[in-house]
């Protein structure tokens, strides 16, 4: 299936396929003016997968140079990005060569921010290898790094030369990262698509199922086509986040706050966080009158029904809602001093400023001590 992303002369393609990895020689080579690739990846990563790329690699005669870092968030900050950028430097990258990101979100955004800035810019691809990765952060172009202000901080829009999503990658991808990709699905049903919510309620256990189930494929299949299209079609309107696009980050204030208060760690997978956010979102869109609380309960049921984090009350975490607050402040969206949110209810977001804190700060409390 292929899914294009219109952006005039940065438009690319979205090439979703199971067994994509074991020929995926003969798509990149459509991209090389040499036949040689600079691949950004990690342990994990290819320890389950790196095999079949280097053969599909040598087998349509590319010559592949890797650079893999360690796994997590920590990852995207600016020392490892300085030591990747001088190692591919280290190894001879000219203009018209080619960075392969081949891993998770952390991957995609560090790599595609080393590409944009080497010299001046080198193409890159994106080979997403989790859930999370595939249905969001390697599809629009944003790329970057965290800082001890806030995720995500420094970076840069740069779109990629084309998206090869192998959903096969998923049957090795550990549960708590399958359910943390599922998040970012779930979202594109509340942002705007209550009746994908609704096929999500019916079919999210098979998504993020371990059982070999005959019909978990073409479920997943079905929801990476969807998100994928989804978020295409807001890139294409809105690339650099100037109007439509920053819905995409529902729960996402929420959610970068939790992340920065846990330290990028494996205590919070970005996925969770954005999870516990929508819901906070929607309860601060019920107390504000914006949503009925049965949306916010139908989202809460709806995570609890697959294995999602509901609460910060289930994280290991001690803080309190001014530290979050705090957080909240120092996020990209703020413009004059005043948070943006995005709220609402199933299928009805829109972005809203000048909440009032004091219902979010409500709404934080009880998420934190409420049993």
């Amino acid at each position: 299936m292929t899914i294009p992303l219109e952006l005039d002369a940065r438009s690319y393609d979205i090439i979703i396929e199971p067994g994509l990895i074991s020929h995926i020689g003969e798509k990149l080579s459509l991209f090389l003016k040499n036949p040689r690739v600079f691949v950004v990846s990690e342990d994990t990563v290819m320890g389950y997968h790196g095999g079949a790329l280097k053969q599909a690699l040598a087998e349509s005669g590319i010559e592949a140079k890797f650079f893999v870092v360690p796994a997590g968030e920590a990852t995207k900050s600016i020392g490892p990005l300085e030591a990747l950028c001088n190692d591919i430097l280290s190894a001879g990258i000219e203009r018209t060569d080619i960075i392969v990101a081949f891993g998770g979100g952390v991957i995609g955004d560090l790599a595609g921010f080393a590409a944009s800035i080497i010299l001046r810019g080198v193409d890159f691809v994106q080979i997403p290898t989790t859930l999370l990765s595939q249905v969001d952060s390697s599809v629009g172009g944003k790329t970057g790094i965290n800082t001890p202000h806030g995720k995500n901080l420094i970076g840069s829009f740069y779109q990629p030369k084309a998206v090869f999503i192998d959903p096969d990658t998923l049957d090795t991808l550990p549960r708590r990262e399958l359910l943390a990709g599922y998040a970012e699905v779930v979202k594109y049903g509340v942002i705007d698509d209550p009746d994908f919510f609704t096929w999500l309620e019916k079919n999210g256990s098979t998504i993020v199922s371990a059982e070999g189930l005959p019909e978990k494929q073409k479920c997943r299949m079905q929801a990476i086509a969807h998100s994928c299209k989804a978020k295409a079609r807001v890139v294409a309107e809105d690339e650099r986040e100037g109007g439509k696009r920053a819905l995409l980050n529902l729960g996402h204030t929420f959610g970068h706050a939790l992340e920065a208060e846990c330290g990028y760690g494996d205590t919070l997978l970005h996925g969770e966080a954005v999870a516990i956010g929508m819901i906070m979102a929607l309860e601060t869109s019920a107390r504000m009158g914006l949503a009925d609380h049965t949306d916010c309960e139908r989202l809460t049921h709806h995570f609890k029904s697959v294995g999602m984090k509901t609460s910060v009350r289930e994280i290991d975490i001690s803080t309190d809602a001014e530290t979050l607050l705090a957080h909240m402040h120092k996020d990209k969206k703020v413009e004059a001093g005043t948070i943006g949110f995005i709220l609402g209810g199933i299928g009805t977001a829109a972005v809203h400023r000048g909440v009032d804190l004091e219902i979010v700060r409500g709404v934080l409390h009880d998420s934190l001590n409420t049993a």
